[in-house]
């Protein structure tokens, strides 16, 4: 936990998985206005803003840019590297790793485990994290490669602006480009 405390990640890793209310989510897909990108409701609208991603999942929001490189030429090593093992065969894709791989590097960590093996712990626990509740991919299996090496150092993971990647994740078109008729923000 001091790890992850350390890159930034503490609140957000004791978000546990909740039971969704698909009453609940339905009236909120009804009372979404996708012009406006708010929510409509008697009171009136809101939004989900950069501010409620801070104060709700603890994320840094101030720093450098959370990019990364799409491909690797060897994504094996880079796991090596930083998670202290590769995902053999079905385990990872081109450009991903899955979830059932991850949470059994997490669950090998014994009680006299080494700094570098809790590192590399805290690493798969953070690649889960941000795959498996901040910015899930379509299947829900897995997490891109590219957020690793911005893993490297745990000291300076929270110098990048996570909470603007996941608010960027959640409302990606609308901010990025001029994708069905929408306008981007900053004509």
């Amino acid at each position: 936990m001091s790890y992850l405390e350390l890159a930034g990640f503490g609140s957000v890793a004791l978000i546990r998985s909740s039971d969704l209310r698909f009453d609940l989510l339905s009236a909120l897909v009804e009372r979404w206005c996708p012009e406006t990108h708010t929510f409509h409701f008697p009171c009136g609208e809101c939004t989900v803003t950069l501010e409620d991603v801070a104060l709700q999942l603890g994320l840094p929001i101030d720093g450098s840019p959370v990019t990364g490189v799409s491909s690797f030429t060897d994504p094996a090593a880079l796991c090596y590297q930083l998670l202290g093992d590769s995902p053999g065969e079905g385990e990872s894709y081109f450009s991903g790793i899955k979830f059932t791989w991850l949470k059994a590097k997490i669950g090998q960590l014994s009680a006299t485990a080494t700094e570098g093996e809790l590192m590399c712990a805290a690493r798969a626990n953070i690649m889960h994290i941000v795959g498996g509740v901040l910015m899930p991919d379509a299947n829900g299996d897995n997490v891109h490669l590219m957020y690793l090496p911005l893993l490297a150092d745990l000291s300076t993971v929270s110098s990048y602006s996570w909470g603007s990647a996941v608010l960027m994740h959640i409302f990606p078109r609308s901010l990025t480009s001029p994708i069905d008729g929408l306008r981007p923000l900053h004509p």
